[in-house]
């Protein structure tokens, strides 16, 4: 038998290729263009308890702080805003776009209503940081122990 007419099977590189097609399909079938890169996106965030507060910081750079919305209703913070592409006068011939442009929103659920008045929000160099203070009935208690 000759070694040079085998060919190697790999069943999970075939499953792939098989699922990137049947992808294609659908997205050209409902009237996506997979070529065109979609234009939400989500900013990253942190999300951290200090010291009886709930910190989040969230990635936003290149953007305004007017551009950018944070509220607290219902028990969930959300953050959104709009990200615009910049206008040049001149038609630059882009090789690639990796950067995001569009809307975004995000929400977090918080662990008990918090009241919206004590929120603090600042933006520094594309980081937005927030800072909740957890009411005073999530706020740990010592107990006095009792000698009998």
């Amino acid at each position: 038998m000759n070694d040079r007419n085998l060919t190697l099977w790999e069943p999970l590189s075939d499953l792939v290729s098989n699922r990137s097609d049947f992808d294609r399909f659908l997205n050209r079938f409902f009237g996506h263009d997979p070529d065109v890169q979609e234009t939400y996106w989500m900013p990253a965030i942190d999300i951290a308890e200090i010291n009886g507060h709930l910190k989040i910081k969230a990635e936003i750079p290149g953007m305004k702080k007017e551009d950018i919305k944070v509220s607290v209703k219902n028990g969930y913070l959300t953050i959104s805003g709009e990200k615009k592409q910049e206008k040049e006068t001149k038609e630059p011939s882009y090789h690639r776009v990796e950067r995001y442009y569009g809307q975004f929103c995000r929400s977090i659920a918080l662990p008990a209503d918090v009241e919206a008045d004590k929120v603090k929000a600042e933006y520094k160099d594309g980081l937005l940081n927030i800072e909740i203070p957890k009411p005073e009935s999530m706020q740990p208690k010592n107990v006095e122990i009792e000698v009998k």
